[in-house]
């Protein structure tokens, strides 16, 4: 569905995104993470065809979308930021307009009110006075409305309230079911966790890790927490992959990383009282990627300086 070779973006002496290559697989939910800066929305303008890049290409459903782009997001759903509406549009109008410059009938419009909670009462009124979850609920109705083959969305749940996001992340399994493609930025790791099955993660306008999210928390260290029967075994700093981090009495803490197997099989030898051994989150592993600071300076700081895509009508087609 996505596809990128090389894709680089340069603004003077920034460098946003550099060699950035992509496979995105029809029928699925995929995470794009990374700290602000880190270079998400450059690529993403890059995908959308909206920023040309410096290097490299992309593609979305075998269009590129830089020279071919309106066939590229003929069948996309792009989640605009809220202050591209008109603010003199009433919600109602808003949708209609880009309902109609999608070419295709609003046939998820409905159910995407009903989930989001979006009435008719506030589609009557001016988005002008829309307060900013509001704008975020009328952004991923008109993004999904068309029930298009591809999403792309930037930090879809921003400004969202905890049930709203869990009615979201519904829609997003819904969708993925029947055969829908995700694409999605998010800062909320315990989100990406729950709803997506690949993630790439992205830091200083490169990728450093591409992978299914199982694959990600499996290889990060997780925490065992071993209470013996009796003293703690002299040779347990010897176990593979292990390092102790805290020992009180009976009781033990341990780092294991990678591989819990060494470890079970040593405490198979030994009496052991309680045992618990807590899986990585997404969280963890993302923290060991960035835990040594924040992203590269200035890798997204070159895309501020461009102009935004105009009004809300470049977000369904160009």
């Amino acid at each position: 569905m996505i596809q990128a070779r090389g894709l680089s973006k340069r603004y003077g002496e920034v460098l946003a995104l550099a060699d950035l290559d992509l496979d995105v697989p029809a029928g699925i939910v995929y995470g794009f993470l990374g700290p602000n800066g880190a270079g998400k929305t450059t690529a993403i303008r890059c995908l959308l065809g909206f920023v040309k890049p410096s290097a490299g290409s992309a593609a979305i459903l075998g269009h590129d979308t830089w020279r071919d782009g309106v066939n590229a997001r003929r069948d996309l759903g792009y989640l605009v930021p809220p202050d591209a509406f008109y603010p003199d549009m009433t919600g109602h109008a808003q949708l209609d307009y880009l309902a109609r410059l999608s070419g295709k009938p609003p046939a998820l419009r409905a159910a995407m009110l009903d989930a989001l909670e979006l009435g008719d009462d506030a589609l009557g009124r001016r988005i002008g006075a829309y307060s900013k979850g509001m704008k975020q609920k009328l952004a991923l109705v008109a993004a999904f409305q068309h029930d298009p083959a591809l999403l792309i969305l930037d930090e879809p749940t921003d400004g969202l309230d905890p049930l709203i996001q869990r009615a979201f992340e519904d829609i997003l399994r819904e969708l993925r079911d029947r055969g829908r493609t995700i694409f999605m930025s998010s800062h909320d790791l315990a989100e990406v966790e729950r709803t997506c099955e690949r993630v790439a993660v992205v830091r200083g306008g490169r990728l450093i890790a591409e992978e299914t999210v199982a694959g990600l928390t499996r290889r990060n260290r997780r925490i065992a927490r071993v209470v013996f029967a009796a003293d703690p075994p002299p040779d347990l700093v010897l176990v593979p992959h292990v390092a102790v981090v805290e020992h009180v009495g009976r009781r033990v803490e341990l780092a294991v990383e990678r591989d819990v197997n060494p470890l079970l099989r040593f405490l198979a030898q030994h009496e052991v009282a309680e045992l618990s051994l807590s899986p990585p989150s997404l969280e963890d592993v993302f923290l060991a990627f960035y835990g040594d600071g924040a992203a590269e300076d200035g890798a997204d700081g070159g895309a501020a300086a461009v102009a935004a895509n105009g009004r809300a009508g470049a977000g369904s087609r160009r």
